[in-house]
């Protein structure tokens, strides 16, 4: 069950990272953002995935299909799985998944459907058309026209993507929160259990691992909370 467990190293440098993932078992993945990315570059997420981590490369991108494309041509070969918005459209999905089979071992693409910090008012405010179940399922089924291994999404909309899609199409949760967590920036939001319950494939934990006193525990009671399910 460890190797469903992605953790979000959001911290400014690679010390901060290290000093956590030291206190990790290892066969646990690794979640590697913008923040990170950007102080420490690609040699260090090459770094973690040669040492052994299931990497997933969250710089979530967005933009033309050629500059999609050749954004992903530049990190592919660095990790496990990475993602690009659904948002951007049918040409830039397939752009962006024809990137990553030119590399010897392509990287699972994910699609973001739409961000879990994104609740009903927000996306109405943005001007989305439907409520947030309706859009995420539609770009989720976007994403399998145009070849992606899957999509990250809240818990909320994981059984109908799953219904839509197929159970073999991979669903990636963030906002996964233990009981008692706070939600922090997060709003449409689940317990471990209840997203494994809900059939997601892995889960994207942060604050309630990286920020614990004892960050090996937090991942040991999460392991236990979810582990009947497996």
């Amino acid at each position: 069950m460890i190797e469903r467990i992605y953790v979000a190293l959001d911290f400014p440098n690679k010390e901060q990272a290290e000093a956590l993932l030291n206190k990790l078992p290892k066969g646990i993945g690794v979640k590697i953002g913008l923040e990170l990315f950007l102080k420490e570059g690609l040699d260090f997420v090459k770094k973690i995935r040669d040492c052994g981590y299931n990497v997933f490369l969250d710089l979530k991108f967005h933009d033309i299909p050629r500059t999609v494309a050749a954004a992903v041509s530049q990190v592919a070969d660095s990790c496990n799985m990475l993602n690009v918005h659904a948002a951007g459209g049918k040409e830039m999905l397939e752009a962006a998944k024809e990137a990553t089979l030119k590399v010897n071992k392509p990287p699972k693409l994910i699609g973001v459907t739409l961000l879990t910090s994104i609740s009903e008012a927000n996306w109405q405010s943005i001007g989305g058309s439907g409520n947030i179940e309706e859009a995420v399922a539609k770009r989720a089924f976007l994403c399998q026209e145009a070849g992606l291994d899957g999509v990250v999404t809240s818990t909320l909309e994981v059984e109908a993507i799953k219904k839509r899609c197929g159970k073999d199409f991979l669903t990636v949760v963030p906002g996964v929160r233990p009981k008692g967590a706070s939600a922090g920036d997060q709003r449409r939001i689940a317990t471990p259990k209840e997203a494994i319950e809900k059939g997601s494939d892995f889960l994207v934990i942060g604050r309630p691992i990286t920020k614990a006193l004892d960050p090996a525990k937090a991942l040991e009671d999460i392991l236990e909370e979810i582990k009947d399910n497996e």
